[in-house]
This record gives C-alpha cells, structure tokens and sequence, in this order.
C-alpha cells in the first residue's frame, strides 16, 4: 500500500468488473491501478473506460505487476479457484467474486492458499458490507423482533435463455444457486445467528424442490433451511423466472422488511420498514453507501487481520455448504464434478511436491518406492472433488502413501482414489495401502475375490501394500499365508501383512512362511496413538499400546502404520473431563493417565509453536521402531495442523515425559 491507499488490479473485465472499477475510486482508502485481461486490447479498453494506468494482456502479467497490493477476481465462477490460488500464490491480497468456488471443496483449497502465503482473502458478497445490512443484523441482535421464528429471502431473474450463456452453461457453473442463490443463504444464516448473539449460524438440515433444466442449471429452486431453536429460514432463487427479491424476517414483536437486500439503495438513501405490535409502521434509515466502494473499504480496514468480519473464511464455507447441499437436494451436478470427470487441481498446474514439503520417507521390505511418514485414509471423502483437493494438498506436502479398504464407504473410497490416480497419471508414484477379508469374510477365498474387485475399483493391476483386515484364528494361518503369497508372486500384491492381528498369529504366521518358503509378513496395522487405548471402537480391533506389545515391535522392527493415530481426536481439543458426549472416545480413551499426556501434549506444543496434534504425531514418528501413522483429514486444515509434527523434534526426555 502507498499513501494509505490499497492498490487494486482487476482480474477480468466483464459487468461485474466494471462497476467494481467504476466505484473504487470513490473510496479513499482504495484505487485501482492495474487490469488485466485474456487480451491486451480488452484490457486497453477497459482501462480506457475507467482511466486505469496499467494494463496487461495476460492474467498472469497481472499477478507479477509489482505496483499491485490486492486482486480482484471477476471471472466466471469455475475460473476462481485457479486464479485465487495464483494471486496468493503471487503474495497478493484476493478479493474473490461469489462463488468462491462452485463448491466447498474447493473453496477450501484457495483458503489453503491464503493461510500459506499469509494474505488476505475474502468473498465478495458486497451487500454484507452495506451499512443497511449491518443496520438489520444490530436491530434482531437488539431484540426489535423478539424472538426471530420465520425469514423469508429471495433473489431470482429471468434471463433469456441461451444455453452457452454463462447464466446456463454447464461448462460455466450456470444456474441460480451459484449466481445468486447464496445471497438469501447467506443472510438468513446471519440474521439466524444475530437471533442468538453470533455473527452467523449453521442450519441443521436443508431441504429444497426445484427445477433443473436441459442444460444441467438450476432454473428455479426453493429451500428451507432449519437452524436449531426453532428458527426456519424459507429461500429463493432462480435465472429463469423473477420474483420480488426482498428479505423478511419475522419474530415474537412482528415482522421486517428489507426492500432492496442485495443492493441497500447503491448510493442511495435507503431504509427498512419495521412492523411491531401496537406501534405504528416505522422505517429505519441506514447510511447510504456504494456496495463495490463499501466492499473494498472493508477489504482495506482488515488486511492486518487477513479475514473480514463481513464475510470470514468459515462463514464462506458454512454458506457454500448450504449451497452444496442445496443442489444435491434437487440433484444438480456440474460435469466436472462427477465421479468419473478428468477433474482439475484447484490451482490449474501441474500437480507436484511444493518445495518446502515437510514429509519424511521410510522404507518397507519388498517395495521399492519412498513410503511417506504420514499415510492419508481414504475413508473420509464424500466426493471426488472432496477427495482430489484433499489427495492434492497431501501429494504438494510430500504425501505418497493411501491407506484404502475393500469395506470402506461400500467401495466407495477405492473408487475415488482410483478415478484420482487416473486422472493425474501418477500411479506409479503412489503407495496404495488396500486391505481385504473383514468379518464376515475373513476367509482365503474372499482374499483372492475382494482383491481382483478392488484392483478393479483402483483402476489399476496392483496393490503395494495388502493388509488383511482382521483375522480368522479357525482358519489355519498356513491357509491365509498360501494365498497371500500367490498374490505376491504374481504381482497382485507387492508386500503384505495383518490389520488388527495378535502378535501370537503374526509371529505363527512367519514361522511358518519360513518353513515353506513362503513370503513373510512384513507390517502391522494395529492401533497406537500418544493417548492410550484401553478399548477398542469396532469389534475385532487390536492396539499395540501395552508394554509386551512395544517391546515386540523395538525387537522385531516391523513397520507398525497405526490407524487413529490422533486417538479419534483426542489431541484437538474435542477431549475434556467433562464432556462425555462422544461415547466412543470416553470409552476408548478417558482417563486419568490421557488427561495428563493431553496436558503435557498442550505444554509441548506452546513451547514449539505447533498444535497438540502435531505433538501427538510426532511422539509417534519418534519411536524406536518403523511407524507410518494413519490419518483421516476431513479438511486440508486437518492436515495442515497435523504435518508440522514431520518437523518438531523431541527429544528422549520430551518423549519419555509424555507418557511419564
């Protein structure tokens, strides 16, 4: 920033564009001084109209333009992600157009993005910025409407239809939902909130009808959305049919009325009209402001802070995931999102290893390929656009190792991570972890079925690492070995072992793999995690956490890969003494003895600048033995507050004080 000012480049140079570009200059903390577009005459023309100084033919030139503090990004909305993850990546400031991406998955990976280069990023829904807004937000927190019950809010148009129009390409992420349907979601989930003291609340469920047309956009939809303690929340919207395009909100005192939400006048005066029991109709006047102006003014006040308090990060993905589940209501799907689309990384590039990775290898025997210290579970992911962000961000950490199952989510988790493996080419750089013969069937037979299906699922001739799920101790050891190792020498399988085995039958089953020149077991997936199991949460499972289990893996050296490895997510905080409610976690893991190893764990971490968890996994990756802890991100967060625990280093007196 120079002068105090903010300086903009524009990313784009459509509508949108030009009234951002038209405003901004009204503002005095804030100037453009840069566009860029797909050509240097579209851009020529755009900084012609709007006396911008620089303009680039390219959106890259852009990004490296040295006088820029901050980007816009006005491109149709499946072009955010890469262009905001580039803009970050660049060390610019983003202020992204709504959607900020055509589902949450994505969205998560540009505020990835933003956390990495330590940048501001915001969602631009513009009309949060409006003082007429923030007028609404203070009258319910005030209580003028008592007790908020019902908000009604619309904003839909009718467009001509075109269908290669951005309004109803499928190739463009047309449809109402995305263009204008998150404008009514996101004020009825922050007038809920302001009902409860909160600057936005989460419904708990959604339901919505609609209409989607020939082209795969929504034309026409209604939702409802229920949020706890009563209130309900009725929503619009449409690209193919108008309608009145208000909000009102109606509590136990009476009802509001906002006549123009999504645009508070644009400059104009404007007001919003009260009706309260027994008094007479009353109209609140709210400063006039220009949204585009107003919206970067609150863009400049909170660069310190890298998130504004109108639209925060969580409130972008509370408000894209109303919006996913809106259009999985009523069954819209873009192409790209398909389970079986040659989907994109969020970023455009290539995907690769970022430079400053924290990941650490180790080796197994009978595989020839760098085992990543930390293995991803494929078990966790509801979507392939869900699955690639989250498999992405793990690979540019150093991730190479997937720990899938035949069980998992009905195969589901195979499928994706195959469908993903195809589709970035890098098979032959990834360690797949596949298991097989769980109870029921935990038999020789079903070894061999289950393997050919989930070969199948993965799209490709080969499993790295096979584990058997659980064991059969009325079957024969020799029996599951014999099968295992036919495998092995046809090349099915690359290197084997159990899944919540006893030790007893793991050393049975060498001995006699020894004895009949038999490939032998080589790792272990039993329980273990800094918190101390003292049960188990499926039946059938095994930990390695008692003191005759720890001195059979220093003796052995097997490569131990421990699932729930965080201890069900003891180590984030989700564990107190006095919440009970996840009765699994109580079970397994409360005690007195992993209440003191969290409070160590918490003392650690503030020492070394990390979160518990990485403390958690790092006392793991410090054992005397090979360990390859799994984990089960639901979130690129969840990863990224995990991997720091690649780099601290404790030292024997620190690992020893942890379970002291």
């Amino acid at each position: 920033m120079t002068d105090s000012k903010l300086r903009w480049g524009i990313l784009g140079t459509g509508n949108i564009a030009s009234r951002f570009a038209e405003q901004v200059p009204t503002s005095p903390t804030n100037e453009v001084v840069s566009v860029g577009s797909r050509s240097l005459a579209s851009a020529d023309e755009f900084g012609n109209r709007f006396d911008i100084p620089t303009r680039h033919g390219s959106y890259d030139a852009l990004l490296a333009d040295e006088t820029v503090d901050a980007i816009y990004v006005a491109t149709p909305h499946p072009m955010h992600p890469e262009w905001a993850i580039k803009a970050a990546d660049a060390g610019k400031h983003v202020l992204c157009e709504k959607p900020l991406a055509i589902n949450k998955a994505w969205a998560e990976a540009i505020i990835e993005a933003a956390v990495r280069n330590d940048v501001f990023l915001m969602e631009a829904y513009m009309y949060r910025c409006l003082p007429q807004t923030k007028l609404v937000a203070q009258l319910v927190r005030d209580g003028e409407l008592g007790k908020i019950h019902q908000i009604e809010a619309t904003f839909a148009f009718n467009a001509s239809f075109n269908p290669t129009s951005r309004i109803y390409a499928d190739e463009l992420a047309g449809g109402g939902i995305l263009d204008v349907g998150g404008y009514p979601v996101s004020y009825a989930r922050l007038i809920a909130g302001a009902d409860r003291g909160l600057p936005y609340a989460e419904p708990a469920a959604v339901n919505a009808v609609g209409t989607v047309g020939e082209t795969g956009a929504d034309e026409w939809t209604a939702a409802t959305l229920f949020f706890d303690g009563g209130v309900t929340a009725h929503v619009t919207t449409g690209v193919r049919l108008g309608d009145q395009n208000q909000v009102r909100i109606v509590g136990s005192k009476g009802y509001l009325i906002v006549e123009d939400p999504w645009f508070g006048g644009d400059g104009k005066p404007t007001h919003v009209t009260l009706h309260k029991v027994g008094e007479s109709v009353r109209e609140v006047s709210a400063e006039p402001a220009l949204i585009y102006a107003a919206e970067a003014e609150a863009v400049a006040a909170a660069i310190a802070e890298r998130q504004a308090p109108e639209m925060n990060w969580a409130d972008t993905l509370g408000n894209l995931t109303v919006q996913d589940a809106w259009r999985a209501a009523i069954g819209q799907q873009y192409a790209i999102e398909r389970d079986d689309a040659a989907i994109p990384t969020a970023s455009g590039r290539p995907l690769a290893r970022r430079t400053d990775a924290p990941m650490k290898y180790g080796t197994v025997p009978g595989l020839d390929k760098q085992v990543s210290r930390v293995v991803m579970g494929v078990d966790n992911q509801h979507s392939l656009t869900h699955a690639a962000t989250v498999f992405d961000d793990f690979v540019e950490r150093g991730g190479t190792t997937f720990d899938t199952a035949y069980i998992y989510s009905g195969g589901y988790g195979e499928k994706l991570l195959g469908q993903w493996m195809k589709t970035r080419g890098n098979r032959d750089e990834v360690v797949v972890i596949g298991k097989g013969a769980h109870t029921p069937h935990c038999d020789p037979a079903s070894i061999t079925s289950q393997l050919e299906e989930s070969l199948g699922r993965l799209q490709t001739d080969h499993i790295d690492l096979y584990l058997m799920h659980r064991d059969n101790e009325e079957i024969p050891v020799g029996e599951f070995v014999d099968v295992l190792d036919e495998h092995f020498k046809a090349g099915r399988i690359k290197a084997y072992g159990g899944s919540n085995w006893s030790l007893e039958r793991f050393d049975e089953a060498n001995a006699y793999a020894e004895a009949h020149g038999k490939q032998p077991f080589t790792l272990l997936s039993n329980h273990l995690s800094l918190a101390r199991a003292y049960d188990v949460p499926w039946a059938g499972c095994r930990h390695v956490s008692d003191d005759e289990s720890q001195a059979w893996l220093r003796d052995r050296q097997v490569a131990l890969f421990p699932w729930s490895s965080q201890a069900r997510g003891f180590f984030t905080g989700r564990a107190k003494p006095e919440d009970r409610s996840d009765e699994e976690l109580v079970r397994c893991f409360y005690s007195d003895e992993n209440f003191r190893r969290l409070d160590r764990a918490r003392e650690l971490a503030a020492a070394k600048g990390v979160e518990p968890t990485a403390i958690a996994l790092a006392w793991l990756l410090h054992q005397p033995y090979p360990v390859f802890p799994l984990i089960g991100p639901r979130h690129i967060s969840e990863t990224r507050t995990s991997t720091p625990g690649l780099t601290v280093s404790l030292s024997d007196e620190e690992v020893a004080y942890l379970t002291a």
